[in-house]
């Protein structure tokens, strides 16, 4: 496939997704939501199926060598596909936003002044290596009545293929236009370069992947674009916790699975409380081969675990996302200590404390300067499906438009309506 033909596919794509955002924009909430429950349903029929076109991804990616967390994150389990069609039933559950009115205030004037939550129109979206992320893009574009293009990595292509096949399937037994969601058919990386490059025809672009995928975008993109870079993402351990809570969700929160950016990547221990909880998780890390690079306090308290591999942390530790079986351990004087190494350190994403002290909570609340800020919980929960969001397109570490993890609200926007009844103005 050649350039001029890579432009005219990707041209298409955009002509076709502009004339179906319109459509969408229109659509009903019966309408979308029977959209979801239907592809809801074609997930679960098709379990069989998908795994077979899911298998030649999986046998591709390991016969080229991927590492075992990278071909983990393209395998479509019964359990994926079931979580995904849940997510289409949960979004399908929730309230239509499109259309709802907020902040209507009646000005000296007369008018009455308000702002109406409309679909952004056409969002790109660029990702790597999950399949299952297909779905829940579909699935919130779907109920927020915008209309996308999805561009998934090489690696997942047959997955991918045969997961938009039922979303379009799913768009033609409600009603809707199957353009509302597109696949780019082609894994030349030139395919990128004009999705990210259309401003006629895409409103914003949504990378989700690697940090060199993400940070290409936001270089070259023409359109806006939601993102995160990174997850380094820090459980810190107050002075007073419970030390059996803060041994469990510690646990969770790093080796509940490595390879997503929510897993955490840092372990901060107040001085106070580090003798007694540190061995307790090392003795947890070491037996499930989590390698732990801590400063010279926390190595000293971990020596006496058995089997523990220890290394001595370097600077470049504490900014690390290892998405493996790595953490990085610090002792910390307490939670002032804790919030200044976060904010320095951490990719603005999650982080969790830890604590009995209800002070304490409430200042890392305000302070730590992070998307998605937990109490006494692991960092894992962390996602728009776990936020009752139904699923996420993504998670935006921005400060503007979205962040955190970005559900229907983050793909809509607001604007001003204006009610009245012929005033003039003097």
């Amino acid at each position: 496939m050649n350039a001029l033909n890579i432009a005219e596919i990707m041209h298409q794509l955009g002509a076709q997704a502009k004339q179906a955002s319109a459509l969408m924009a229109r659509a009903d909430a019966a309408t979308k939501n029977k959209a979801l429950l239907a592809l809801a349903r074609l997930l679960r029929e098709r379990v069989q199926p998908l795994q077979a076109d899911n298998a030649k991804d999986l046998v591709r990616a390991e016969a080229n060598g991927l590492s075992a967390p990278m071909v983990d994150r393209l395998r479509l389990s019964p359990k994926v596909l079931e979580t995904c069609a849940q997510g289409c039933e949960q979004l399908a559950a929730m309230p239509d936003v499109i259309g709802e009115i907020i902040g209507m205030k009646q000005m000296p004037s007369g008018i009455r002044v308000g702002q109406m939550r409309v679909p952004i129109g056409v969002f790109g979206m660029i990702y790597e290596s999950r399949p299952n992320v297909t779905i829940e893009a579909a699935s919130l574009s779907i109920k927020s009545g915008n209309a996308c293009i999805l561009r998934g990595g090489s690696e997942a292509i047959e997955s991918n293929k045969a997961l938009a096949a039922l979303v379009a399937q799913a768009l033609l037994e409600a009603g809707l236009p199957e353009n509302a969601v597109q696949l780019v058919p082609t894994t030349d990386r030139e395919a990128v370069g004009h999705l990210i490059a259309m401003p006629a025809y895409v409103d914003v672009i949504i990378p989700r992947g690697g940090k060199g995928l993400i940070e290409r975008i936001s270089r070259d993109a023409k359109v806006p674009v939601i993102k995160h870079l990174d997850g380094n993402c820090h459980t810190y351990v107050d002075d007073p916790c419970d030390i059996a809570m803060a041994v469990k969700v510690a646990d969770n929160a790093k080796t509940n699975k490595y390879s997503p950016c929510n897993a955490s990547e840092s372990l901060l221990v107040a001085r106070g409380v580090a003798a007694e909880f540190l061995p307790q998780i090392g003795a947890i890390y070491a037996a499930k081969g989590v390698e732990m690079r801590g400063d010279a306090e926390a190595l000293a308290m971990l020596q006496q675990v058995s089997g523990a591999q220890l290394t001595e942390a370097t600077e470049q530790d504490w900014s690390e996302e290892y998405l493996a079986p790595v953490i990085s351990v610090k002792v910390v004087a307490g939670v002032d200590e804790a919030i200044a190494h976060i904010n320095r350190y951490s990719s603005h994403h999650t982080e969790a404390i830890l604590t009995r002290d209800h002070m304490h909570a409430q200042q890392f609340l305000r302070e730590v300067d992070s998307a998605s800020v937990m109490v006494n919980a692991s960092t894992r929960f962390a996602d728009g499906f776990e936020y009752g969001l139904g699923a996420e397109i993504g998670i935006s570490t921005d400060k503007f438009h979205a962040r955190g993890p970005v559900g229907i609200e983050g793909l809509t926007s607001l604007k001003y309506i204006v009610l009245g009844e012929g005033q003039v103005r003097g």
